[in-house]
């Protein structure tokens, strides 16, 4: 799953991500996404942090992407944010001994389930990993397309 501040903070890429090269205020990002901006700010300043973005102040200053929308991964926002991007538990099949003697330990069925987990947190990775905002603003595009005539998303 994508945290709130993740979907906030991914919310603000794209708008950013439509003109890469113009400075935008976090309050003029805020309100182009209904979003509060005190929040965003914080956000914001953590992708900067994180070398998602970079920052300018003065009048005409704010925020944009600190490379092309093709070069930044969903991975990489995540973890400008602190968030981590990969195993969301990082446990072993079961608590203490190293993981021969847990699997061991473990009835085949468990062995079976944790596997399906491990399959599946390392699917979601590569995916986080994969997945660029310029894929993520065709997606939009397709969605804003769709918007006016009853159309379909069409997902990329």
């Amino acid at each position: 799953m994508i945290s709130r501040q993740a979907s906030h903070a991914l919310k603000a890429l794209l708008e950013l991500a439509r003109e890469q090269e113009r400075w935008r205020s976090s309050r003029e990002l805020a309100s182009a996404q209904q979003l509060p901006e005190p929040m965003l700010e914080q956000l914001l300043l953590r992708l900067r942090r994180g070398g998602v973005l970079v920052a300018r102040r003065g009048r005409l200053g704010g925020y944009r992407l600190a490379r092309e929308s093709s070069r930044i991964t969903v991975a990489e926002v995540l973890a400008g944010l602190g968030e981590a991007a990969g195993n969301s538990t990082g446990r072993s099949p079961r608590p203490g001994g190293g993981q021969l003697d847990a699997a061991r330990a473990c009835p085949p069925a468990d062995r079976v389930t944790e596997a399906l987990r491990l399959r599946l947190e390392r699917a979601r990775q590569q995916t986080l990993e994969e997945l660029t905002l310029e894929e993520l603003m065709f997606d939009l595009r397709s969605a804003e397309a769709g918007a006016g005539d009853g159309g379909g998303l069409l997902l990329g």
